[in-house]
């Protein structure tokens, strides 16, 4: 049965995403160049079709370049989506297709995974059906149980990486059959890593990403291919509500907190799942192309500083925002400890994809308040040939060291003539890093890593 005809009110411009008050959700989203927008609900997350079509009117549901309205009578747990209509013209940077039903960048949960097909928002033509679609959550529900961050400084912080699914995926893992590969099954090896001593968890990406992003008959298995940076990734959870993710999420940060562990999660702000023009249209694409992503001198292509297809542009002012925005919702609502910033070099790429001096977003998170407390690690570096490592912008930013892990290991294989650089590595690289002021404990040393030899073949190999 579908919703009861109430009568919607233009709604405001902010928050951005879907907030939820005692008389109803307000929903925004942001397009500067689109003709018009349908807010798309559904009475469960996997209806094909939506029991309510909701066409914003841009007279009265837009101010500037932000589309919204107020529905009445509706809560958490409404699952919902847009259409976004506007020139389809990529030789101009539009990509806009009435034809594909689009994410909310701002989506904290997201949920129709049964019928996902990643082909069908590619071809021409509806895909209502086998669209992703996100879900309405009220932030204010949760008992935290007094829990806050553990702020637990560098100098005494053991940072364990790990992969929520394949952690616990295999029998060998001792965690309920049931519970293997989730965030639930990460608290039952809450022993298992105290005894190892270590006193944070970096999480491998854990915001929605696309499985099906990946050649014909594999599964992107990594996660660095994000497509809803307010979500936690929905096959990682036991719980299979459609608000059972974040909820379950939330859960294992409490029992990590309860335990002296933090939690830091691996982020990917340098592209997304849309890929390069042959990709498909899942939202940001589909809502503001220009804006969302760097294009290259003929905008029909994507500029590909990350090597995975497309780059965000994330000195736009409005993915700015979204990417504060984003890191202050885990910090505030979801109390992570910190983030490893992926390919973080391209974050300070303006505009046009060139290298500035003073990018605003990162000074931005730098200096942010909300931010102020928690652990901000650089892997300062990109697929474009940006090197930061020594150089990183700020005085907050730790750096992964990558010479800290190739010198260490070429010292344990015997390799010979490397004992002056393994004594500055342990000394805190001042060859690297060697701002007089500078504390020695923001280089991150780490021995080896997800895209490195396991520790094993570290020493057993010389080569991958």
């Amino acid at each position: 049965m579908g919703l009861p005809s109430q009568k919607v009110q233009p709604g405001r411009s902010f928050p951005l995403g879907a907030t939820v008050s005692p008389e109803g959700v307000n929903f925004c989203i942001f397009s500067k160049s689109c003709d018009r927008v349908e807010l798309l609900l559904f009475d469960a997350a996997d209806d094909p079709k939506p029991s309510r079509v909701i066409e914003l009117d841009a007279r009265h549901n837009r101010t500037f370049y932000y589309w919204h309205v107020f529905v009445p009578g509706i809560g958490a747990g409404q699952v919902y989506a847009y259409r976004v209509y506007g020139p389809y013209a990529p030789e101009k940077g539009h990509r806009f297709d009435g034809n594909k039903v689009l994410l909310d960048p701002y989506a904290r949960a997201v949920v129709g995974w049964e019928h996902y097909s990643r082909e069908a928002a590619i071809r021409p033509g509806d895909n209502c059906a086998q669209a992703l679609r996100s879900v309405v959550f009220d932030p204010t529900t949760y008992d935290w149980e007094g829990d806050v961050p553990l702020c637990i400084p560098y100098s005494k912080s053991v940072i364990y990486e790990m992969h929520v699914a394949g952690f616990t995926r295999h029998p060998n893992s001792g965690v309920s059959e049931e519970k293997r590969g989730t965030y639930a099954g990460l608290i039952e090896k809450i022993p298992y890593l105290k005894q190892l001593g270590i006193t944070a968890v970096e999480l491998m990406p854990i915001h929605e990403f696309d499985e099906q992003d990946a050649r014909p008959g594999l599964k992107n298995y990594w996660g660095y291919s994000t497509l809803a940076f307010f979500a936690p990734h929905r096959a990682y959870s036991y719980s299979k509500c459609p608000l059972g993710a974040v909820n379950e999420f939330r859960d294992m940060v409490k029992a990590f907190h309860q335990a002296g562990i933090e939690v830091i999660l691996d982020v990917v702000f340098n592209h997304t799942a849309e890929g390069n023009d042959e990709g498909p249209t899942l939202s940001f694409r589909g809502l503001e192309n220009r804006a969302y992503y760097i294009l290259e001198k003929n905008p029909a292509y994507y500029s590909n500083y990350s090597g995975c297809g497309n780059t965000i542009k994330a000195n736009h002012e409005v993915v700015t925002r979204m990417i504060l925005d984003c890191l202050q919702y885990w910090v505030d609502v979801m109390h992570v400890d910190g983030f490893r910033f992926d390919l973080a070099s391209v974050l300070s790429r303006g505009k046009t994809g060139h290298p500035m001096e003073d990018p605003p977003l990162l000074w931005l998170i730098e200096s942010d308040p909300v931010l102020a407390g928690i652990k901000i690690i650089a892997e300062a570096w990109d697929a474009g040939g940006l090197y930061q490592v020594g150089s990183f912008i700020g005085d907050r930013f730790a750096e992964w060291n990558g010479p800290f892990r190739d010198d260490v290991r070429r010292f344990v294989k015997g390799d010979p003539g490397i004992v002056d650089e393994l004594a500055a590595r342990i000394l805190g690289s001042p060859d690297i890093y060697k701002q007089p002021d500078r504390e020695p404990n923001r280089s991150i040393n780490f021995v080896t890593c997800h895209d490195g030899f396991t520790l094993n073949d570290l020493v057993s190999y010389n080569e991958k």
